[in-house]
């Protein structure tokens, strides 16, 4: 068996990490003779890619199936592959226990899905994740840590024997997920603070994050998300202006390109859109011409014969 060297960690066996990209959550391959897992498993327009993945993974480690799934959080491109790979492996799910009630009777509202112009296919959950929990993830035992702030219900993984975090949204190398409780009238720059401030005072060797690639600088990625933090919350408006611009690159992703009736039509329907456009004191007009635009000036997309196209 060869071991994998993550700048200077060496990675302990029966752990694989599938670095996707934004549109789909990384997911995390653990383990074990007693248990396989997957942490998170992408957006739903990748499920196909996701099962096929696992599906590699789990031949190539000479493991007969998938154990369980367990979730950071309800993103869409956290749990978008849950139903492929609940059917392709009859496994179970796990959910942040504050989840619970939502799935239940999928209410697509408190899921976030509606209100963030997204989609999720309808999974059933098994178990939940609840602060404090230790269970066993493939070959180790971790942790389950409270994260709020990107999303009040967030959880993390923690193998405190290795100093490995799981970390979801609430850390990337470069900074962190939006702070969408803020765009809903909540508190979350000081939730998302204490998180990062409990991230610190565990000393992690190494993070492994939603999106990005993992990283051992954990000292220098606090620094970075602590600073763009204090750089959002001195002007609420930032946040607000981000997170806009967050949720249409993401919609981008997923559809590559869009007429620009179509864009403005779903900018139009999107809840957490119209409250930025109100917070903003934009008109909807104005609020419909910025937002593209806001894309194009940061060479995250074009617009091309009346199309909003995508840029990598």
């Amino acid at each position: 068996m060869t071991l994998k060297r993550i700048g200077d960690f060496l990675l302990p066996p029966g752990i694989d990490i599938f670095e996707r990209g934004w549109l789909s959550a990384n997911n995390v391959l653990l383990y074990g003779d007693q248990d396989t897992s997957l942490v998170d498993t992408g957006y739903c327009t990748h499920q196909e890619q996701t099962v096929s993945l696992v599906t590699h993974a789990l031949k190539r480690h000479g493991l007969s199936t998938l154990s369980k799934i367990a979730n950071t959080h309800l993103h869409s491109d956290h749990c978008g592959g849950n139903a492929a790979l609940s059917q392709a492996f009859d496994c179970e799910v796990l959910i942040p226990i504050a989840d619970e009630l939502a799935v239940r009777s999928w209410n697509e509202d408190l899921l976030s899905y509606q209100a963030l112009g997204q989609e999720c296919p309808r999974f059933i959950h098994h178990g939940v994740l609840y602060p404090g929990q230790k269970l066993l993830l493939g070959s180790y035992q971790w942790e389950v840590l409270a994260a709020p702030g990107h999303d009040h219900h967030s959880v993390m993984l923690y193998q405190s024997e290795h100093r490995i975090l799981i970390s979801g949204d609430a850390l990337w190398e470069d900074g962190f997920g939006v702070i969408f409780p803020e765009l809903w009238g909540e508190s979350g720059f000081a939730e998302l603070r204490s998180t990062i401030e409990m991230i610190d005072s565990l000393h992690p060797a190494l993070v492994i994050p939603g999106h990005g690639k993992p990283f051992t600088d954990v000292s220098r990625a606090i620094a970075h998300a602590k600073a763009r933090l204090d750089y959002l919350s001195g002007d609420p408006n930032r946040n607000a202006r981000h997170g806009a611009k967050v949720l249409l690159k993401f919609k981008l992703l997923e559809q590559r390109k869009m007429k620009m009736d179509l864009v403005t039509q779903w900018i139009g329907e999107t809840p957490t859109l119209e409250k930025v456009r109100k917070q903003l004191r934009l008109s909807a007009t104005d609020f419909e011409l910025w937002l593209p635009q806001a894309l194009v000036q940061a060479n995250a997309a074009k617009v091309e014969n009346d199309y909003l196209v995508n840029l990598d």
